[in-house]
């Protein structure tokens, strides 16, 4: 520890301020009762995985979920870039509290995201073991290892608000009369997150199903665009979409193809959790209206045929 960070140290207990730890294994459901746990002990502010979060608010740092590797992941957790954790230091400095959460895999890990972040080491140790059963660890772990889930203790909004392109999904969770010290039924909302690093967990979609899903995108997006072809690229753990559309002569498209590729890429991770490497739009020709749809027409009829049959 430096000289700086032991007066960083000392000024905290001075204020009277105490660091609690809570440690277990990666997927035990460490950040699924973060919240929890912050009640029970009058906790204002929560570090976990890369950042300070206040009243279910992301307040600073990057989350270790957008990282595409998992050492990168381990290193934004860890807060090993200078900046990173700089910028979570001022936020700290500029933020009244009494006591702050640190979620880690282990206790020594707490310790470094402490010292790296100018606080005094925990003082109060909580295991997951402590807070819940082993049936639920057991079910948080397979979670994990099968789908590949992680959560993040804060509502979809601030997920969204901050990684925008992060498939996300939000639950709330009503916790009532469970666990002894929880007086009253409390509702949190957490965000449910798929990283790019995970392996597992991939997300297994018929061509059909993400067919039809790219037609009603399009169609919600301007229904006069006709879609001509789709062309699904897949590879082990993600997807390329190429869409040939016909467009209407007359059709201002100025910056109209631009939005309807990021509003299907947006749609599509949102929604199905699969990974998109590419969304390209081809204009394949340009017709006269009635012509148009004079066609789209004739191909439904034959798709519809083509069902029945």
């Amino acid at each position: 520890m430096g000289i700086r960070s032991v007066f960083h140290h000392i000024g905290w207990l001075l204020k009277g301020v105490k660091v609690f730890a809570l440690v277990g294994k990666s997927g035990t459901g460490k950040s699924f009762r973060a919240q929890l746990v912050a009640q029970k002990h009058g906790i204002n502010l929560i570090i976990d995985d890369g950042l300070l979060i206040k009243d279910q608010k992301i307040l600073a740092g990057k989350s270790a979920k957008r990282e595409k590797g998992m050492l990168s992941a381990v290193r934004t957790a860890l807060f090993t870039d200078d900046d990173h954790a700089r910028e979570v230091r001022e936020i700290l400095k500029n933020t009244h509290f009494k006591r702050i959460l640190i979620i880690g895999t282990s206790i020594e890990m707490t310790k470094r995201i402490a010292s790296r972040l100018g606080l005094p080491s925990p003082s109060r140790t909580i295991l997951i073991e402590e807070i819940a059963t082993t049936e639920e660890i057991e079910h948080a772990q397979k979670v994990r290892n099968e789908e590949g889930k992680h959560i993040i203790p804060v509502p979809a909004i601030e997920v969204k608000k901050n990684y925008p392109h992060i498939f996300f999904e939000s639950i709330r969770i009503l916790f009532r009369n469970r666990l002894p010290w929880l007086r009253k039924a409390k509702e949190f909302e957490k965000t449910v997150v798929r990283p790019e690093y995970s392996k597992k967990g991939k997300v297994a979609i018929s061509e059909s199903a993400l067919t039809q899903m790219v037609l009603h995108c399009v169609n919600e997006f301007n229904p006069d665009i006709i879609v001509d072809k789709i062309i699904l690229k897949k590879e082990e753990t993600s997807y390329g979409i190429e869409v040939i559309v016909n467009i209407p002569y007359g059709l201002q498209m100025s910056g109209e193809l631009h939005e309807l590729q990021r509003y299907i890429l947006e749609s599509l991770e949102q929604f199905t959790g699969i990974i998109l490497d590419e969304v390209s739009i081809t204009v394949g020709k340009v017709s006269l209206l009635r012509n148009m749809i004079r066609n789209n027409k004739k191909k439904k009829k034959e798709a519809s045929e083509k069902t029945q049959k």
